[in-house]
């Protein structure tokens, strides 16, 4: 498996709408359909996905996945060895978050847009984490080692250099843990029913439409034309 996939797919209105506890639920459960399709296109048999009491996900059959939700945009990979992947909205933040996510050195080493350097480092940086498994108390020790082009990044965490890749889309930046491995960013489009995805991404019933809808939408994978 030389190539692995890191799944986007854009947050329906129904599901946008939810806020709180159930909103976070239901994305999580939609980032879980992007997993699926991650799968897929790996040619992996998504069994049963478990956390451990850490909240780390643990691996199924020897993979390793991610996932991220957020508002407008869930993700999700799988992988043969530790994984992560991180989306965010590129967004203004206040200068005391910068002296957090980075030191002066790792932000002078490039002189990009700050916001957009900002979030590339914050996503690239939780990537790391998750692949890990460790939490945000571990964010001092990724270091940003070299910033090798716009779409990739070296980090150093303890004794180990992990590349990481970006994709920017529609406003936000996605990354993930690179490695070896070569990249294919896939964008499906949004099912226009939902998709129904179970809370340990096999299939189910459900009781609510907006996640019931990809059922179909699954079956079909990967048709032609599925993709934008």
């Amino acid at each position: 498996m030389s190539t692995i996939y890191p799944v986007i797919l854009p947050v329906p209105d129904t599901i946008k709408n939810r806020k709180g506890r159930a909103g976070a639920a239901y994305l999580s459960g939609y980032a879980r359909c992007a997993l699926k399709i991650s799968c897929r296109k790996s040619g992996i048999f998504l069994s049963r996905i478990l956390k451990n009491e850490n909240g780390s996900p643990l691996p199924f059959e020897g993979y390793f996945w991610s996932l991220t939700h957020k508002p407008k945009y869930v993700g999700a990979v799988v992988a043969p060895s530790g994984i992560g992947m991180d989306v965010e909205e590129i967004r203004p933040r206040p200068a005391a978050l910068f002296r957090k996510i980075a030191d002066d050195r790792e932000w002078n080493l490039t002189n990009a847009d700050p916001d957009k350097l900002f979030f590339r480092y914050w996503t690239s940086k939780e990537s790391v984490l998750k692949a890990s498994g460790k939490g945000l108390g571990d964010l001092s020790k990724c270091r940003i080692e070299e910033v090798i082009d716009e779409t990739m990044l070296m980090i150093r965490y303890g004794e180990k250099k992990l590349l990481i890749a970006h994709c920017y889309f529609d406003g936000h930046i996605a990354s993930v843990v690179k490695n070896d491995f070569d990249i294919q960013w896939t964008f499906p489009k949004a099912p226009a029913a939902g998709i129904f995805c179970s809370k340990d991404g096999s299939d189910g019933v459900d009781p609510e439409p907006v996640i019931r809808t990809a059922a179909k939408f699954l079956r079909k994978f990967p048709a032609p034309g599925l993709f934008a």
